[in-house]
């Protein structure tokens, strides 16, 4: 229930020492407003006058209660803000500074779900625990003490009554944490396969998949919706449980107390201020009981947070490589990588040299993302050899590598700044006439005759939208203004594109290919003609290589992709 690091944020051990001290003063103002109320009650039931000093007492008792409340309130939802968006904070450094690496092993929707739902459900945990936990611990132990004095009979009743309802909500809260925990994991789910399948569902029209991959969210959702219900099942009946016991017990004590004053063994002021005083004792454990579920939550998230930001780095050789040249080489062989879930890929053997232009083809989840991922230091591989540039090493992440990379997803990143900001992102150094350079190079001219201030117009999230095509065009300006890397790896740059735009878009990608090594993945057949060497994958496996002609003599695996896929463009 409670995280053990909750307690190791910053300014922990100051927010807990002024809540102690604020629960042992609302502790005695609960008291003070009972006894208060029941000296009232107890002078009006003798026949005797209004005791104004006692009302008044109560009414300070009251008032005071609040005044505590609201200063409660508003000091934890400060400090939860504030430690919630420190932790943003180092999760999204965290992010920002492993990069893909990271992504790919979480998940894009995973990583998206801590960042904003997660965050959300740690705020609302710091500030339940925090109230909750120290109202519970400080407050029903005041209170008992206070009816010892008053009926030290009732006070042992009560005291015998609270275990065991502490036991029961252990009892269940065990169950509902159980649920709570693999819930949590299916919304995790959920997140990437939703996420992924939005990223992508221009593919999947194309390819005819869409309606399998919807029934499949579907069906993902409906589980996580009968899931949901069974863990909320379990939290109500664990709510309606202790409540239900608060209640009896609260009843007993009325009953006894009933009879001790038809016997003549308990004072009515000393009865009114148990009976008062008894809903108080149980309302700590009840008021937590009710928000177990939230906490449940939040715990998970925040212990899901600390595991991603205390992840370690994937592993980083610190090689001198020099800028790419046409002599250079990159060997690899046996490269095998695996993931959690166990999709395996691999063994991969490849040998390429100097400016060429290298095709990756396979058909969708056959394995070409993962392998430009391998070959971008983005992912770290279990075992296989690489040499580059005749140095050993095991892994392409490599922080002189990744300065000669210019890498373009399926989906380039359009920051929210100007035009020209994001042509120039990579080289803020570029003059305007190379920007317009660039832009005229890759067909945005008539974009920057659209916008209404030019190349200062502000575009990206929240304002101008881009169409996809503008956006990879965006990125290949980019590539265009970069001039000192010379190694292009893209992961189907044209995939949600529509067959026009990606042929115009072709036009203008070939001459930027030119005195670099380009590694290019798609699925689209066409593409392959340009290239001086293929890698053909599936199911994980590099199954053929070699060239266009090579690749059709053998008739293998190749031809009969091309024969399946004929209808994706001419081969």
């Amino acid at each position: 229930m409670i995280d053990q690091h909750l307690f190791k944020l910053d300014g922990a051990g100051a927010i807990v020492r002024r809540l102690a001290v604020l629960e042992v003063l609302q502790a005695f103002l609960i008291i003070g407003q009972a006894l208060s109320l029941s000296m009232v009650l107890t002078t009006l039931w003798q026949g005797k006058k209004l005791s104004w000093l006692y009302l008044l007492l109560f009414a300070l008792c009251f008032t005071g209660r609040q005044l505590i409340d609201w200063w409660q309130d508003k000091m934890l939802d400060r400090y939860s803000n504030t430690e919630a968006e420190k932790l943003r904070q180092k999760l999204l450094g965290k992010v920002f500074n492993e990069g893909q690496a990271l992504i790919q092993k979480q998940g894009t929707g995973s990583l998206i779900t801590m960042a904003l739902d997660g965050i959300d459900e740690v705020r609302n945990y710091i500030k339940l625990i925090y109230n909750k936990v120290l109202t519970m611990m400080i407050v029903p132990v005041l209170l008992f003490i206070a009816m010892l004095f008053v009926s030290w009979q009732c006070a042992l009743i009560l005291l015998v009554m609270y275990p065991l309802i502490v036991l029961f909500m252990i009892i269940l809260g065990h169950a509902a944490q159980d649920k709570a925990i693999k819930q949590f994991g299916n919304f995790e789910i959920l997140s990437n396969n939703f996420i992924d399948s939005l990223r992508g569902i221009d593919t999947l029209k194309y390819l005819g998949m869409s309606k399998r991959y919807s029934t499949s969210i579907f069906r993902l959702s409906e589980n996580f919706r009968r899931k949901t219900m069974a863990v909320l099942r379990v939290a109500m009946l664990s709510t309606f449980a202790l409540d239900f016991f608060t209640t009896l017990s609260i009843a007993v004590i009325a009953v006894y107390l009933g009879f001790s004053l038809l016997n003549g063994k308990i004072m009515l002021f000393s009865a009114l201020a148990i009976l008062i005083l008894a809903p108080e004792y149980f309302l700590p454990i009840r008021n937590f009981a009710g928000d177990f579920h939230a906490t449940l939550n939040g715990k998970n998230a925040f212990h899901r947070i600390n595991q991603l930001i205390k992840a370690p780095k994937e592993p980083i050789e610190q090689l001198k490589l020099t800028s790419w040249k046409p002599n250079d080489q990159l060997t690899i062989q046996d490269l095998n990588f695996k993931y959690q879930k166990g999709t395996q890929i691999g063994p991969v053997s490849l040998q390429v040299q100097g400016y060429k232009k290298v095709g990756v083809i396979g058909m969708s989840g056959s394995g070409k993302s993962t392998l430009i991922n391998l070959l971008s230091g983005f992912l770290t591989p279990e075992n296989g050899h690489i040499t580059i540039q005749n140095h050993d090493t095991s892994t392409l992440n490599i922080p002189d590598w990744h300065k000669q990379l210019i890498y373009i997803p399926q989906n380039p990143y359009v920051f929210t700044a100007s035009l020209r900001d994001n042509v120039a992102f990579y080289t803020p150094q570029a003059t305007d006439a190379e920007i317009k350079q660039a832009i005229h190079v890759v067909g945005l001219d008539d974009l920057v005759k659209e916008l209404p201030h030019g190349l200062d117009t502000i575009i990206g999230q929240g304002k101008r939208v881009l169409s996809g095509g503008q956006a990879q065009r965006i990125a290949l300006a980019r590539a265009f203004l970069d001039r000192q890397r010379k190694i292009m790896i893209f992961d189907e740059p044209t995939a949600h594109l529509d067959i026009e735009t990606e042929v115009d878009l072709k036009k203008k990608m070939l001459p930027l290919m030119k005195n670099h090594l380009v590694i290019f993945a798609t699925h689209r057949l066409h593409w392959m003609k340009e290239m001086d060497y293929i890698l053909v994958m599936d199911h994980g496996k590099l199954v053929e290589q070699g060239t266009f002609a090579e690749l059709k003599q053998k008739n293998g695996y190749f031809v009969k992709l091309t024969q399946e896929m004929r209808g994706d463009q001419d081969e």
